[in-house]
């Protein structure tokens, strides 16, 4: 589903980002982790289409994201994508609904089906019908993310990239949202690609695991081929340091 060849970004005459390759298959849940700035949020966005790499190809189910020319063929494959960043990123002058549904409504679904998705969506997510006229400041942070999800999930996209999605709430919350994660995923067989600084988020809810560091993917793996056969030393650090994670 996401294959990722010779991707490079700098910033001047810094390098940020230097990934020979990555593949996620589909309907698998690939987690990249490592130190803040090691390039994981930089990676994410390049996937997205918000940030151009200055070489390399990302390509969704074979369609080259880098070179989709026209605009609205690029407009078209960022609606196969669905976002969800840290505290939803909503906009705080909408409504929970008018944030989900706002694409959509651009898009002119008809009223009826915004509506069916909608209460599906809200359902799949555990979020109140009652919430679904509350402005973002109204809400708590728990509710605030999964508003971020609904509208990621509004288009039914078949890639899922999420970027920190729980790292400001807090453990019990976060431990709530991290479960019905890995439910959705599990019952939609969305291809997700995960962003955290959480080895154990990372394992819970991934099959498979990338270590970065200074732009590079150091190793890709489970979190048992990670430690039992760590590639580099840092790969030993940073498990080391998420011990909690370490599987019995």
């Amino acid at each position: 589903m996401l294959s990722l060849r010779n991707l490079i970004r700098s910033y001047g005459d810094r390098r940020v980002l230097d990934v020979d390759r990555l593949e996620v298959p589909t309907g698998a849940t690939h987690a990249l982790v490592g130190q803040s700035g090691c390039g994981k949020s930089t990676l994410l966005r390049i996937v997205m289409g918000l940030l151009p790499p200055d070489s390399g190809e990302v390509a969704i189910d074979g369609q080259p994201v880098t070179a989709a020319g026209a605009p609205h063929r690029q407009i078209k494959l960022r609606h196969r994508i669905g976002y969800v960043i840290q505290d939803g990123g909503l906009f705080p002058h909408l409504t929970a609904e008018q944030n989900v549904t706002l694409v959509a409504r651009q898009l002119r679904w008809d009223p009826y089906r915004i509506d069916e998705r909608l209460a599906e969506l809200a359902a799949l997510v555990h979020f109140p019908s009652d919430g679904l006229a509350r402005y973002p400041l109204q809400l708590s942070g728990g509710q605030r993310q999964r508003v971020g999800l609904m509208r990621a999930l509004m288009l039914d996209p078949p890639l899922l990239l999420m970027d920190e999605p729980l790292g400001a709430l807090d453990p019990l919350i976060r431990a709530r949202l991290q479960a019905d994660l890995k439910e959705i995923f599990q019952r939609l067989g969305k291809t997700v690609l995960l962003v955290t600084h959480d080895l154990g988020e990372a394992a819970f809810l991934a099959g498979t695991i990338s270590v970065m560091r200074d732009g590079r993917i150091l190793q890709s793996g489970t979190l048992r081929e990670l430690r039992d056969h760590p590639a580099d030393p840092y790969v030993t650090e940073f498990i080391s340091a998420h011990r909690t994670a370490w599987p019995e």
